[in-house]
């Protein structure tokens, strides 16, 4: 398959090191830093499963310098969905599929405004990752991807990517509930992305304090409202898992804090935003998550404001 990566940061650049490790024609789509160390030296991924060096790939920050291909990773943080959905346009021809790694519950919806949801797939992905440098990935942990149909069907082309992943050693579930596996991962993504930002924690370190761990069950408490809202009833004992989860995830840093660090734009809008919103729109309120967007919005100001 001629497989391109819209955004090629951890999630990205290591599903597709995978996928060009098992012999599929790659494009990393890439930007900055990250761009030049990959044309100097290709992708390295230093992981706890095996080491990969990618070098045989296309690296550009052009999708125009690619023709269109059988399916796009599409890696982009939720900020930058509707510019780089129009901006893949090259990339994108009658049998394309359109595969979003993305975090949140509504990215996949947005680019089918675009593109039409027949070419659109949602997927969850689990897996602990970060670029320790430009052009190059470490992979701690998992690795898995859980993909499914918008409209809930499974047609053979998703079947084809997914023998695709299985191939090149990725777990991969196809599922007709893949709305409702968004939602789960936002169950996760919703207080720990946030409590880490606003305290330097880790997950286990907000899993464990007492005082932490009761905000992150206040905000869990609050998505799984506002899932109901859109007809997802969440399970209670999801609430006690997604604690067990963090606490055995040791030192990692959530996405979030790692773009903090990094002087990076914020996903709060995807994650807290969201709940703010629908349960405001159900003539309710949501105290945890609108507290946390007040105070993540203040912190993404002043990194937009350091960039100019």
């Amino acid at each position: 398959m001629r497989i391109a990566v819209m955004g090629t940061g951890a999630v990205g650049g290591y599903f597709g090191a995978k996928l060009a490790a098992a012999g599929h024609e790659l494009i990393f789509i890439a930007r900055g830093r990250n761009l030049a160390a990959l044309k100097h030296d290709g992708l390295r991924i230093d992981s706890f499963q095996g080491n990969l060096h990618i070098r045989e790939a296309l690296f550009t920050d052009d999708p125009a310098a690619a023709t269109a291909v059988d399916l796009v990773l599409f890696c982009v943080k939720s900020y930058d969905t509707e510019f780089a959905a129009k901006a893949m346009a090259p990339l994108i021809g009658q049998p394309t599929r359109v595969l979003s790694l993305q975090n949140g519950v509504d990215n996949p919806t947005r680019i089918a405004h675009i593109w039409g949801a027949e070419q659109i797939l949602a997927g969850v992905v689990y897996i602990g990752a970060q670029v320790v440098q430009p052009g190059t990935i470490k992979h701690s942990s998992g690795g898995k991807i859980v993909l499914g149909e918008l409209d809930g069907g499974v047609h053979e082309a998703t079947r084809t990517i997914g023998r695709a992943l299985s191939a090149a050693n990725i777990p991969c579930e196809i599922t007709v509930e893949i709305a409702k596996a968004q939602w789960r991962k936002l169950l996760w993504n919703a207080p720990f992305c946030a409590i880490s930002c606003l305290t330097r924690a880790t997950a286990r370190e907000i899993a464990e304090s007492p005082s932490l761990r009761k905000l992150a069950i206040d905000c869990m408490a609050e998505v799984i409202a506002a899932a109901k809202t859109q007809g997802f009833d969440l399970a209670p004992e999801w609430v006690d898992e997604t604690l067990q989860f963090s606490q055995s995830l040791g030192d990692f840093k959530p996405s979030m804090l790692q773009d903090l660090e990094a002087g990076k734009p914020l996903e709060f809008e995807a994650f807290n935003g969201v709940i703010v919103n629908l349960l405001r729109q159900a003539g309710r309120e949501a105290p945890t998550n609108q507290v946390f967007y007040g105070a993540l919005s203040y912190l993404d100001k002043r990194i937009r404001a350091a960039k100019h």
